[in-house]
């Protein structure tokens, strides 16, 4: 890798004074709940993890990992992506972008969704590719490679530096065991599209749920109690029992 030679007082950008967007387009509309999606169902899991809440998610933002004119060249923006260890904000005000000199600490994993044939995702060429860099670079512990067309996912683990494509479970899922998850397809409705979502589970297989889920789940859970208790009532009352004294 070529180096970087500064002079000790050169003062290296932080994240305040980098590029935070490109101005591109989301590339579909998948993109942003899948993102929510992934977010919201891991949240539980990584508060325990980190009682003291020392992590940050990074949903389509830049992880800077070289100096380059323009900025953004020296930056790729995973879809989805989560660092442990780290503070949540610097000095009290949200992550424009993940500056790695400035941070030190890689992301555990990164995510990227594929909206082409997946050659973006799969590129090794030195300093550009995407491969390369999260494998070479950032040296990114786990990379994983969603596409909704196919409704596949391939997930690389890092081994001695270099990506080894990880087999799946027998529920067809792969394990993350520094965390206690399992990474898979899930074929179901998520805010009202039916869709092969990639989803999070616990490593006995149950499925890791968003609040929204959980809410809903409770509810049902009380519909159903009521139930059983106004089919109990009506026995009650058919027996002559007056429920009212009981």
């Amino acid at each position: 890798m070529d180096s970087l030679k500064l002079e000790p007082s050169v003062k290296l950008p932080d994240h305040t004074e980098l590029p935070c967007e490109d101005g591109t387009f989301v590339k579909n509309f998948q993109e942003h709940p899948q993102s929510i999606l992934l977010t919201e169902s891991i949240w539980a899991k990584l508060q325990e993890i980190h009682p003291d809440r020392q992590f940050c998610i990074g949903q389509d933002s830049g992880i800077y990992w070289r100096i380059t004119d323009p900025p953004e060249r020296g930056s790729e923006a995973p879809d989805w992506f989560y660092v442990p260890d780290v503070p949540p904000t610097l000095n009290g005000k949200m992550r424009r972008s993940y500056v790695m000199w400035q941070e030190l600490v890689a992301p555990l994993i990164v995510i990227e969704f594929v909206s082409g044939n997946g050659s973006e995702e799969r590129d090794q060429t030195p300093y550009q590719g995407k491969f390369w860099v999260y494998e070479k670079a950032i040296r990114v512990p786990f990379y994983g490679i969603y596409e909704e067309k196919k409704s596949s996912l391939e997930l690389y683990h890092l081994v001695e530096g270099q990506y080894h494509l990880m087999p799946p479970n027998q529920r067809g899922h792969y394990v993350i065991a520094k965390i206690g998850v399992e990474l898979g397809i899930w074929p179901g409705t998520y805010k009202n599209v039916e869709l092969p979502w990639l989803r999070w589970w616990d490593l006995e297989g149950n499925l890791l749920l968003t609040g929204e889920e959980l809410a809903e789940q409770e509810k049902q859970r009380a519909e159903q109690e009521k139930q059983r208790a106004d089919k109990l009532a009506a026995k009650l009352r058919d027996l002559g029992v007056d429920v009212a004294d009981l």
